[in-house]
C-alpha cells in the first residue's frame, strides 16, 4: 500500500477576485522507503504539493491519503497527531522558536510526544544530530545569533529528531554551502537506508535529483513525468531508469 497517494488533486488559491490554480489534477503514489525528488520550475506547484501531503493545506478538489487515511476527513486533533507521529517538515522559512537555543529547538518536537524517549538515548540522538548538521559549536545560540545556513541546519535536525516515517523538505539545501549540503543529504540517505524513512524533496538542486530513487517532474501544476531510478550495485548514482508514467501514457 502507498504511504502517500494523491488522486486527481487540484488546488486553487483566491487572490481578491482572481482564481490562481497552483495544482491541476495531480495523481501519484509514494511508497514506504522512497527517496523522492519533486522537481520543476518555480511556480510549478512543488511547495503546494508538499503542504498538501503535510496536512498544512487541503486540496480544493481530489483526495490526499497519508498511510491510507484520507486527510480531508480528519479533524484538527487527528491532523495534529498525524503530523506529529508520522511527518517531519523542513520549511524554507525555518520556523524556529526565537526564545529557544539550537539544542532546545531541535529537541522541542520530542517534548510533544506522549511516549518520552529514554533520557540517555535522547541525549545521544540529539548530540548525533547536532554534530551531523555541523552545529556542535552553536548549541547555546538563539536563532537570532545564527546565519541563514545555520538556521536551516537547525530546521533540518528538528525535522529528523522524532525519526518520522515521512520527511518532507522544501529546498533543504538552498541556504547551505555545498559541503554542508552534501553531508546533510548523506545523513538523510543513511536514515532512508537504515530506518526505511521516506523522504520527499521539493527541489531545483540537480544533486538531490541525482540521489533520488523516484523523480516526479511538474510543469504548470501538472505531472509531466514520474519515474523510478535504480542504483547500480557498485555505484551510488543511478544506472537505470524505469518510466512509470510519461505525458500521454499510462
Amino acid at each position: 500500500m502507498a504511504i502517500v497517494q494523491l488522486q486527481n488533486v487540484h488546488k486553487v488559491y483566491t487572490l481578491g477576485t482572481t482564481k490562481v490554480p497552483a495544482v491541476r489534477g495531480v495523481s501519484f503514489e509514494i511508497h514506504k522507503g522512497d527517496f523522492v525528488s519533486i522537481t520543476g520550475p518555480s511556480g510549478s506547484g512543488k511547495s503546494t504539493i508538499l503542504n498538501l501531503i503535510g496536512c498544512i493545506d487541503q486540496p480544493t478538489e481530489g483526495e490526499v491519503f497519508v498511510q491510507g487515511q484520507k486527510t480531508s476527513g480528519l479533524k484538527d486533533k487527528q491532523l495534529t497527531v498525524l503530523r506529529h507521529q508520522t511527518l517531519g517538515f523542513i520549511f524554507q522559512s525555518f520556523n524556529l522558536i526565537p526564545v529557544l537555543n539550537v539544542k532546545e529547538n531541535i529537541e522541542f518536537p520530542l517534548l510533544l510526544g506522549k511516549t518520552p524517549m529514554n533520557h540517555s538515548a535522547k541525549e545521544e540522538w540529539l548530540q548525533y544530530l547536532i554534530e551531523a548538521v555541523g552545529l556542535a559549536d552553536h548549541v547555546k545560540h538563539k536563532p537570532s545569533e545564527l546565519s541563514g545556513g545555520q538556521r536551516q541546519r537547525v530546521a533540518i535536525a528538528r525535522a529528523l529528531v522524532t525519526k518520522p516515517q515521512i520527511v518532507m523538505a522544501d529546498e533543504p539545501t538552498a541556504n547551505l554551502d555545498s559541503k554542508t549540503g552534501q553531508a546533510i543529504m548523506e545523513l538523510m540517505q543513511k536514515m532512508n537506508a537504515e530506518l526505511n524513512t521516506t523522504f520527499i524533496f521539493s527541489t531545483h538542486d540537480p544533486g538531490i535529483v541525482a540521489m533520488a530513487h523516484h523523480v516526479i517532474q511538474l510543469l504548470d501544476g501538472q505531472v509531466i513525468d514520474d519515474h523510478f531510478v535504480e542504483a547500480g550495485p557498485d555505484t551510488k548514482g543511478p544506472s537505470a531508469v524505469y518510466n512509470r508514467k510519461a505525458v500521454g501514457q499510462e
